[in-house]
C-alpha cells in the first residue's frame, strides 16, 4: 500500500482544492483508506451493518476533511481553480 499522490487525490475527489488535497495528502493515507472514508460518507448505516468499528485513525482524518468539503459546496463557497478544472 502505498500513500496518495495528487493524481490520485485529483481522480478520487475531483472537487477539491490545493489546499484539500494538501491536506488529504498530508495525512499520509492510502488510496484504501480514502475508499472506505468516502464509503463513510456515502452511507455509515451498512458500514455499521457489517458491524465495523467507527472509522479511526487516518480514515477519520479524511473523512473529517471531506465531510468539510461537502459543508462547503453545500453552503455554496466556491473552490480553487483545481476543483473547477481550469
Amino acid at each position: 500500500m502505498t500513500r496518495l499522490s495528487r493524481d490520485d487525490v485529483v481522480k478520487a475527489v475531483d472537487r477539491a482544492d490545493d489546499v484539500t488535497i494538501a491536506q488529504i495528502i498530508g495525512t499520509g493515507a492510502t488510496a484504501e483508506e480514502l475508499a472506505e472514508a468516502q464509503a463513510w460518507l456515502a452511507n455509515d448505516e451498512p458500514m455499521i451493518n457489517d458491524l465495523r468499528p467507527l472509522a479511526q485513525g487516518r480514515v477519520r482524518e479524511l473523512v473529517d476533511i471531506l465531510s468539510e468539503l461537502e459543508e462547503e459546496e453545500e453552503e455554496g463557497v466556491e473552490l480553487g481553480p483545481a476543483a473547477t478544472g481550469g
